[in-house]
C-alpha cells in the first residue's frame, strides 16, 4: 500500500503531542521524531492554521488545539469501540452461554461499556457505566498486565481486604496473567462469582479494553474455566483485529 510521507509525519507529530504531558518545543518534536527542523516547523504551521495545534509564543512551545479535541469527542460520540466489539461479544455469549462484558481503563478504575447478559444467567454488577477498581477485576488485570510497570504503579491503590494489597502482590499477580495470557478473579468483585478476561490491543500493542466472561464459580470446573478463558481470549483477539481495520 502506498504511503504519503507528509501525512505520516503529520500523524507522528499529533501522536507525539497527544502522548506528552505538557506542550513541547518544535526542536523537541523534531528530535523525538527524527524529523528535520525545517520540516517540523512547516508542518506545525500548517497544523496551527487548521486548528489541530496551538502555538504558545511566550513559552515557544506547541500543544494540541481545539480541532484535535473535537476529534477526540467525535470518537466518543461515535463509540466505535462499542460498535466494533458488539458482534464478537454477542458471538462469545452464544458460544459459552455465560454473560460477557467489555471494559476500558479510566484512571484507577475500569468502566464497563458493554454488558451482554446470557439468557437465564443471574444479574451482575458490571452494568454499562459502572466503575470498579482495576486491580480487583479480571478486566482490569488483563489491561494492567499489558501496561508498562510505571503506569501500573500509578494505578495501584491499597485494597480494602480484597485483591492485591501491595504493589509487590499486584506485580506477582500480573506476572501470572502475562504467563497464562489471560486474567481471572474469584470473588473479589462479587462473592460466589468469578471472571476470566483478555486484553484488546491496538495496532501498537497497547491495551485499549478487555473482554471478560463472568460466571457462578461453583458451577464451573477448572477445565470449563480454561475453556471459557480460551473463548474469551479469541473474542478479544477478534476485537483487536477489527480495531486494526
Amino acid at each position: 500500500m502506498a504511503t504519503v510521507p507528509a501525512a505520516r509525519q503529520v500523524l507522528a507529530i499529533l501522536g507525539q503531542l497527544a502522548r506528552s504531558a505538557e506542550p513541547v518545543t518544535a526542536a523537541g518534536l523534531a528530535r523525538a521524531l527524527g524529523l528535520p527542523r525545517s520540516t517540523t516547523y512547516h508542518l506545525l504551521s500548517t497544523l496551527v492554521d487548521a486548528g489541530f495545534v496551538v502555538h504558545l509564543p511566550e513559552e515557544r512551545r506547541y500543544g494540541l488545539g481545539l480541532a484535535a479535541y473535537e476529534l477526540g469527542t467525535g470518537y466518543l460520540r461515535q463509540a466505535p469501540l462499542r460498535r466494533l466489539a458488539a458482534g464478537p461479544l454477542a458471538a462469545l455469549v452464544d458460544r459459552v452461554s455465560e454473560s460477557a462484558h467489555l471494559a476500558v481503563l479510566h484512571d484507577r478504575d475500569v468502566v464497563y461499556v458493554i454488558e451482554d447478559r446470557a439468557p437465564g444467567r443471574p444479574p451482575l454488577v458490571t452494568d454499562v457505566g459502572v466503575r470498579l477498581p482495576a486491580q480487583l477485576t479480571a478486566s482490569g488485570r488483563a489491561i494492567l498486565a499489558a501496561l508498562p510497570a510505571a503506569q501500573v504503579r500509578a494505578v495501584f491503590a491499597p485494597g480494602a481486604g480484597r485483591g492485591p494489597r501491595t504493589p509487590a502482590e499486584l506485580r506477582a499477580l500480573l506476572a501470572g496473567v502475562r504467563e497464562r495470557g489471560w486474567a481471572e478473579e474469584d470473588g473479589d468483585v462479587t462473592e460466589g462469582f468469578s471472571s476470566v478476561a483478555a486484553a484488546v490491543l491496538d495496532h501498537a500493542g497497547h491495551p485499549v479494553a478487555a473482554v471478560a466472561v463472568t460466571f457462578v464459580a461453583a458451577d464451573v470446573s477448572p477445565a470449563r474455566r480454561a475453556g471459557l478463558a480460551a473463548h474469551t481470549t479469541r473474542a478479544a483477539a477478534a476485537v483487536s483485529r477489527r480495531l486494526h481495520g
